[in-house]
């Protein structure tokens, strides 16, 4: 299978038999992907990513409501989150955050 087709059906959902990756493997990718993202600078700020129609687990939104500074809400406060470490260790986690994306991941 070329590449182009393969990544379409990964955009499209159709999994073709393959076996879905665990959720703890995406916890490990995503979070090594936003660390890759902080050394080519700041991340967006948590109001920013709000309006931009993400939505904002618990601990982010009391951030974003929080009278701090715009560099204190580009912070990845995933990092010293519980949810992180659970997620990356077990394939199901006892998450349950509403917009965790580490809760997400035992969804998808």
């Amino acid at each position: 299978m070329d590449d182009e087709r393969f990544f379409e059906e990964i955009a499209a959902g159709d999994e073709g038999g393959r076996e879905r990756a665990p959720a703890s493997l995406k916890a490990r990718i995503y979070t090594r992907l936003i660390h890759k993202q902080q050394e080519t600078g700041a991340l967006a700020p948590l109001t920013r990513t709000r309006e931009s129609g993400r939505r904002l687990c618990v601990f982010e939104q009391l951030v974003a409501i929080a009278p701090a500074g715009e560099g204190a809400k580009s912070r990845f406060y995933c990092s010293v989150c519980h949810a992180r470490v659970l997620a990356e260790h077990l394939d199901n986690p006892p998450i349950w955050w509403p917009h965790c994306p580490y809760s997400e991941f035992k969804k998808a």
